[in-house]
């Protein structure tokens, strides 16, 4: 499952096709800052992933180590890419909590049945998405680690010869046809899908 705070999540960096570093939020962040640091910066974008989510995020990696690390220590959420805006024009709330408001569209049925359990409406949501996320761990967990090693293949392969037949056979749980389709990917992405997978 995905953890709900971004310091339990895994990270990995990629310099174009290369894979520059991963591991928990410090250990990725001091590693890229390295590198770059190191005079590897050529130019190619550093783009960095959520493991759990699969998620191409933003981060910022001016300054020094230390301004890196309290600028990723301050900070509740980590947006996607494209998403910096957004947060930025985020009004009132409980961000330190992780709280997000988002639209629910019911039926005047369904909200009565919310609104007579215990706790109110968000607390009884809640819990309906936690029996949920447990009511079927192991193909909850497939289909996670599928939508995940998905969201990655389409940032970093999208564009790559047998994409559409890999995306197939992803979502088809077909593996070797999978790995048969990647053998002509660079192999720090074939690689993470692989390990995307098999979390």
């Amino acid at each position: 499952m995905q953890p709900t705070d971004p310091s339990l999540s895994t990270w990995t960096a990629f310099a174009g096709d290369c894979r520059v570093a991963g591991g928990d939020l410090a250990g990725m962040a001091v590693a890229v800052k390295a590198w770059l640091d190191s005079g590897n910066d050529d130019g190619r974008p550093i783009l960095v992933f959520n493991d759990d989510s699969g998620s191409q995020v933003d981060f910022d990696f001016s300054g020094a180590v230390s301004d890196v690390l309290v600028r990723f220590s301050s900070t509740s959420h980590f947006p996607e890419a494209g998403e910096t805006e957004a947060v930025a024009k985020r009004g009132p709330g409980r961000p330190k909590l992780g709280v997000v408001s988002r639209e629910v569209s019911l039926l005047p049925r369904h909200w009565a049945w919310l609104q007579a359990q215990p706790g109110g409406l968000s607390a009884a949501l809640r819990r309906l998405v936690d029996e949920g996320r447990t009511a079927n761990p192991p193909a909850e967990r497939r289909r996670h680690t599928q939508e995940a090693a998905g969201r990655f293949m389409w940032a970093m392969a999208g564009n790559l010869r047998g994409f559409e037949q890999a995306s197939r056979a992803l979502y088809a749980d077909d593996r070797a046809r999978l790995s048969a389709q990647m053998t002509t990917w660079p192999k720090d992405i074939a690689a993470h899908v692989e390990a995307l997978l098999d979390r």
